[in-house]
């Protein structure tokens, strides 16, 4: 079997967690480092020292980040399960509307009030 014959193996879940915990400590570490630098010029370092402080700031917002971001990772996914992109397609194909204008949007809804005024 060739290499371009290989079928394409699915992303975990620990892989994208770890993936998107990866991305949130790089975006968190860069966010405390601005809010940690700027709160060390606005108010000084305070009696732990800018090392100090400044790591704090950025070791807290890269963990929260870290956090948010490998859950989210997890929950957003771009595969739709076979059965419901079925049942996306079945109701995508029940409504053939395809509207051009906004004129002609509101006299289709117009055209469906009185069809439902009509069976009442």
């Amino acid at each position: 079997m060739s290499q371009f014959q290989r079928r394409k193996q699915e992303v975990s879940a620990w892989d994208k967690s770890t993936m998107g915990a990866m991305m949130g400590a790089g975006v968190g570490l860069t966010i405390g480092f601005i809010f940690g630098s700027w709160s060390v010029f606005r108010h000084g370092a305070g009696p732990r020292g800018v090392l100090s402080t400044l790591s704090t700031y950025m070791l807290t917002s890269a963990t929260s980040f870290a956090f948010f971001l490998s859950i989210g990772a997890v929950i957003r996914n771009d595969s739709i399960p076979p059965h419901m992109e079925a049942a996306r397609l079945q109701f995508l194909s029940s409504m053939p509307v395809n509207i051009q204008s906004r004129n002609e949007g509101l006299r289709l809804m117009k055209a469906r009030w009185e069809q439902e005024r009509a069976q009442k």
